[in-house]
């Protein structure tokens, strides 16, 4: 391949019945000394927008307990904060960014007011203001990752990957007068067009690997509980006969990786239809009772997606406003929407703040993976930049003032190890101008931006 600089493309396939496998960057996709080479390994950044509602204990940068969230110090010298404290080990990649405010999320006019569950996830990657209405004439504004997909997800097989955590329904009226698609949904493909977000671990996995063929196909491919890799195993033997050592060790990890994602799923559904009592008795069969078996998988399948280029976004809603689960991992009894209603009462406070937490340990999960994954010169860590944070900022009062964020990664050159103290009444658009502007999207304006932040 070196010497005649014939090479494999980048979009390189396996398709067998219901099964379409894309495959990780090898070397025999960079061909020697051309300018291929050099984008291979600087390759597209990645954009990952992950929302968690409610707010944050801690984020308003006031009262006794203001560093249960945002740090103590500024620039590269901030400590560590009691919450954040999961991410230690990535603090090279993180920059926080606190004191912004979401204007956009807030009521405008007094029929409004009462209603900031409602808009809160609308505005959250919009920074728009959403129509208060109960029918179809909605309107909202388009999000960020699916501006970022436009632009550069055109030439991949999946523009953009939207999931959730907690299920949907995306029709009908809620409260306060507002469509129940508003808190549904962080992705807006235009003004009047929400992405709906899977819940479901299988119908992901589906959408990343099984759209090869029919339905009818891969619904066969299921009842014979058969693995998608199964399908494709001749495939990837001819393909590894003319791979280098270095490939073809990197190519059994990948598949590797992928059934093992199968089995869990395929683990999951068997448990679920067994009649064993559930947690979550109205969830899909794909959807496991824990939320942290959940959560992980559903990272475990961004990083797959991102490392065969099969999308370079996703959305990820970790959570729905009003949400009275129980989260006993955290070690907290309290219903999650219960506790983000403290009081003001600082043992609650701390109950809260274990609960957020919770949520940030599990993001370093992804970002373990995310930095162990090679990715051209570097690992997807490197090449991608993630969005973590909630609209609201002190759920108690339902404010969406000084807003719990930050960035992970160093996609678009994002120096990281940094927290940034933004001047009272920063709008929240600006770091999502800021993010556009460093991935290349080369943008004037957001929402209710007035200019950019520097990180």
């Amino acid at each position: 391949m070196y010497l005649t600089k014939r090479h494999l493309s980048r979009r390189t396939m396996l398709r067998s019945m219901g099964a379409t496998v894309c495959l990780p960057l090898l070397d025999a996709m960079v061909p020697a000394r051309t300018a291929l080479a050099d984008t291979a390994a600087r390759p597209m950044s990645r954009l990952t927008c992950i929302e968690m509602v409610h707010g944050a204990a801690g984020s308003t940068m006031d009262g006794t307990n203001k560093h249960y969230w945002s740090p103590a110090g500024e620039g590269s010298s901030f400590e560590m904060s009691d919450t954040l404290s999961p991410l230690a080990n990535y603090r090279d990649y993180m920059t926080i960014v606190s004191g912004t405010d979401l204007r956009p999320a807030m009521a405008s006019t007094p029929e409004e007011e009462g209603a900031d569950h409602m808009r809160s996830s609308a505005a959250y990657l919009t920074a728009a203001h959403p129509k208060m209405t109960e029918g179809a004439d909605i309107y909202n504004g388009t999000s960020i990752d699916q501006l970022y997909a436009k632009r550069f997800g055109q030439d991949t097989p999946l523009p953009s990957l939207q999931l959730c955590i907690e299920s949907a329904d995306a029709s009908g009226a809620c409260d306060y007068g507002y469509a129940c698609v508003y808190s549904d949904t962080i992705s807006w493909a235009n003004p009047t067009t929400p992405l709906p977000m899977t819940m479901d671990p299988r119908m992901a996995f589906e959408t990343l690997f099984g759209d090869g063929s029919t339905p009818g196909e891969r619904l066969q491919r299921q009842k014979v509980n058969a693995s998608i890799l199964d399908w494709i195993g001749s495939d990837v033997q001819s393909l590894q006969k003319n791979l280098g050592a270095a490939d073809r060790s990197r190519m059994n990890d990948y598949l590797e990786n992928v059934r093992e994602i199968e089995r869990r799923i395929q683990h999951i559904e068997k448990y679920n239809a067994s009649g064993e009592s559930r947690s979550l008795p109205s969830a899909p069969l794909g959807v496991p009772d824990s939320y942290d078996e959940h959560v992980k998988l559903m990272f475990d399948l961004q990083v797959l997606a991102f490392m065969t280029d099969v999308t370079r976004v996703s959305t990820f809603k970790m959570s729905r406003d009003v949400c009275m689960r129980v989260f006993a991992e955290s070690g907290v009894t309290t219903p999650f929407h219960s506790c983000s209603h403290h009081g003001e009462t600082p043992a609650h406070i701390a109950e809260f703040a274990k609960i957020n937490k919770y949520h940030v340990s599990l993001l370093s999960y992804y970002f373990e993976k995310l930095k162990n994954t090679p990715d051209g010169d570097g690992s997807l860590l490197d090449h991608s930049l993630t969005l973590y944070g909630s609209p609201m900022g002190d759920s108690n009062v339902h404010n969406h003032k000084r807003l719990p964020l930050f960035l992970m990664g160093k996609g678009g050159g994002v120096r990281g190890n940094n927290h940034v103290k933004v001047p009272d009444e920063t709008p929240m658009a600006n770091v999502l101008l800021t993010m556009m502007n460093k991935l290349g999207m080369n943008m004037d304006h957001l929402g209710d931006s007035t200019g950019v932040i520097n990180i």
